[in-house]
């Protein structure tokens, strides 16, 4: 049986994990470059908060991360996996949180802080805005699927 130490330099060098670091971190790069060049970061913290942190925007790191994590599973354990299988599952509730749910759910919060704060300013009520959580466009999804689908195909190859 391994030692604790070879397993962790087993995981750590696995090709999965490291192409599914590698599309995450891809993603967020390319996120963090576009809103950089385009003159929509302000300051050293929020340009390590998007790099590290934030979600939404182009390209989608979740849909990358997990299209990644299918396209080596599937090249390493074949499609009839049952490892790729539960991927491809993974796979599609990401899919559909992405560009559906959490879309949603950020429409929904930005309504609910515009009549909060309509209701704030006739004295009806005391309002604190709510969190609007930012979700994909299908282009954002799209692109985030294709790069972790080639840095997949990448990683598979090594």
């Amino acid at each position: 049986m391994a030692s604790a130490k070879d397993q962790i330099r087993q995981f750590l060098s696995n090709p999965v994990f490291l192409s599914c670091v590698f599309s995450w971190f891809c993603a967020q790069l390319i996120k963090t470059l576009i809103k950089l060049f385009s003159g929509k970061i302000h300051s050293v913290r929020e340009l390590f908060e998007l790099m590290f942190w934030r979600t939404g925007s182009m390209p989608s790191s979740h849909s990358a991360l997990v299209s990644t994590l299918c396209t080596t599973i599937a090249f390493r354990s074949g499609l009839n996996s049952d490892v790729f299988l539960l991927s491809l599952g993974l796979f599609m509730i990401t899919i559909r949180d992405a560009v559906g749910v959490r879309r949603a759910n950020g429409i929904q919060a930005k309504e609910l802080n515009l009549i909060g704060r309509m209701l704030k300013e006739k004295g009806l009520m005391d309002f604190k805005p709510i969190k609007e959580v930012q979700g994909h466009t299908p282009a954002e999804v799209a692109i985030g699927c294709l790069l972790g689908f080639f840095i997949g195909i990448a990683f598979s190859e090594l």
